[in-house]
């Protein structure tokens, strides 16, 4: 279970979704699963434009260096540019929430993605596909996770076109 969240709030954002879905399967390997798409207020920033945030699946992918690699051409190559600050506005932010029950910890790269217990907008999602994996560094599960969130930020299903769900069962 390789598990990336995918997020934008400039813009044409569901076309933004869809685009990096599309490329994501193209060059890193199928989505299998993908949560609805919500919309939530930015986290870590006020700002005015709302992200549109889903979660997606892929039955197989490259070692996770590569996988970060190719997911992070993926973003510049739509147009992304990195400004040196962690929380902004973004075309697109494509990140690694698990890779199976790996635990990695290097200087490029951590995995679980280190925030995702303390953001709704990452759990309420996580939860619709996977509300029983257990956080192989927490040793809890995705909807225990969520319910003890204390974030107060709005997380809705988005309610635009396209909110279709992917399945292969």
């Amino acid at each position: 279970m390789k598990v990336i969240l995918l997020g934008s709030n400039i813009g044409k954002r569901q076309e933004y979704l869809d685009k990096a879905s599309d490329l994501i399967e193209r060059r890193i390997g199928k989505i299998v699963l993908s949560s609805s798409v919500y919309e939530t207020e930015p986290w870590g920033f006020t700002n005015t434009g709302l992200f549109l945030n889903k979660v997606v699946c892929l039955d197989s992918s490259p070692e996770p260096e590569i996988l970060l690699k190719s997911l992070m051409q993926i973003e510049t190559d739509m147009g992304r540019r990195r400004t040196g600050h962690q929380y902004t506005s973004r075309l697109i932010d494509l990140d690694i929430l698990f890779y199976g029950d790996r635990i990695i910890e290097s200087r490029d790269l951590v995995i679980p993605h280190p925030k995702l217990h303390l953001r709704k907008f990452t759990l309420v999602p996580l939860n619709e596909l996977f509300q029983n994996f257990v956080h192989p560094k927490l040793g809890k599960t995705i909807n225990e996770l969520l319910k003890a969130c204390n974030d107060p930020l709005v997380v809705k299903i988005y309610e635009g076109k396209g909110n279709q769900k992917v399945s292969s069962e």
